[in-house]
């Protein structure tokens, strides 16, 4: 298989489908700019060999074609700091323009092409679509882990007109050596954090690490669902009263693979979901009529802290509060901490899924731990064992 570091691109063009779905602010500024920063080895190692670059990627979800608020014009002069050069745009990702743009380029050109998605056929997977953009290129780099799990023109079937032409970037390359590195030979004490809201969109992982793990800390709101299965009081707080009987499962099947798995025992309780709420703390299964937990309480934080802190792998996927409201972090904030002190004592830690991505970036901490993943739903869909379309598109000779 050809890789990144001994493939030759002096006078070869590379389109390459990156992920920089970023979010934006009202004027377009970029908030968040990880998925960049996360691209730019990828960019560079090709234009310093000699190559000139082809950048794909879908912003947003626009509805019917082209929108200016999902315009990737907006990311321009961004990326040309970022890269220290001047990034040439096209403003369309097929069609007169790109193409002749594409033609254009000399070697350590880096042009981006309009967002994908303003065309229907992108998501469709549709073939003739992807043949347009693969006659832009010599040779196609897939480096967008976030989308790799679906079948798309830019991420799956574009690979078939490279057949001795295509690889990974850096961000998959290195996203795949950590997952497995920590599925396959993860140092044990091995400790799993699932947070979020429901325990329904867990429940694959979870069975799927249970053999795996030593420890499971269950935060966030599917913490309920398990509390109210075992016969607590949780007020109003999120439950999925369908998943009742599965939590009951899940404990029995932690029981099974003697995994301790470690439920809140007391939290943050608020008469209303807003950060102006009045609070008090409860017992996690004596929660009063009218009242919902949003964040764990001191003594959990002080017993998840010690598991974290005593583990050589941990995987975090999900936040235990509601970080997003000031008044219900301190939970979330202290794992993040946890997770620091962790990796200094030389465990591998790996953060995972949308919302801890965020809460470690709104602390400050993605570079105190060993990996920040880039994928949500494609790190979680690769760990349960799926073969992602994207990378097997690559994979398969």
């Amino acid at each position: 298989m050809q890789n990144i570091d001994n493939y030759d691109f002096k006078g070869k063009k590379a389109i390459i489908r990156v992920d920089f779905n970023v979010p934006l602010d009202e004027n377009f500024n970029i908030t968040d700019d990880t998925r960049i920063r996360a691209a730019l080895p990828t960019i560079k190692k090709i234009t310093e060999n000699g190559g000139a670059v082809i950048l794909m990627s879908h912003l947003g979800r626009p509805k019917d074609g082209p929108e200016d608020k999902f315009s990737l014009n907006h990311l321009v002069k961004h990326l040309s700091a970022s890269l220290n050069m001047d990034v040439q745009f096209a403003d369309d990702c097929v069609g007169k323009q790109a193409i002749e743009k594409a033609k254009a380029l000399n070697p350590g050109n880096v042009l981006l092409l309009e967002n994908l998605r303003f065309y229907k056929e992108e998501t469709k997977g549709d073939e003739g679509f992807a043949k347009k953009l693969a006659s832009l290129a010599d040779v196609y780099v897939n480096d967008a882990f976030g989308t790799a799990h679906r079948a798309h023109a830019s991420t799956t079937i574009i690979a078939q007109f490279f057949p001795n032409d295509k690889m990974f970037g850096y961000v998959i390359e290195n996203e795949l050596k950590s997952i497995d590195n920590m599925l396959l030979n993860a140092e044990k004490p091995f400790t799993a954090i699932m947070g979020g809201a429901k325990v329904s969109s867990k429940i694959t992982i979870i069975q799927k690490l249970l053999p795996k793990v030593d420890n499971l800390i269950i935060g966030g709101g599917m913490t309920y669902t398990f509390i109210k299965a075992q016969g607590g009081k949780i007020g109003t707080s999120l439950v999925e009263d369908d998943k009742l009987e599965m939590a009951l499962e899940l404990i029995e099947l932690a029981k099974q693979n003697n995994v301790t798995m470690h439920l809140a025992v007391d939290a943050v309780c608020a008469d209303d979901f807003s950060n102006e709420a009045n609070t008090y703390v409860s017992d996690v299964s004596e929660i009063k009529d009218g009242w919902m937990g949003l964040d764990v309480g001191d003594e959990t934080i002080k017993k998840f802290k010690e598991v974290i802190e005593n583990s050589k792998t941990i995987l975090w996927n999900g936040p235990v509060g509601v970080f997003e409201m000031e008044t219900f972090e301190k939970g979330t904030k202290a794992i993040a901490a946890a997770l620091v002190e962790a990796t200094k004592k030389g465990a591998f830690t790996l953060i995972g899924g949308g919302d801890s991505v965020a809460a470690i970036n709104k602390y400050g901490l993605a570079d105190k731990v060993s990996y920040v993943s880039t994928g949500g739903g494609a790190l979680l869909e690769y760990m349960e064992g799926k073969e992602l379309p994207g990378i097997k598109a690559i994979r398969e000779q």
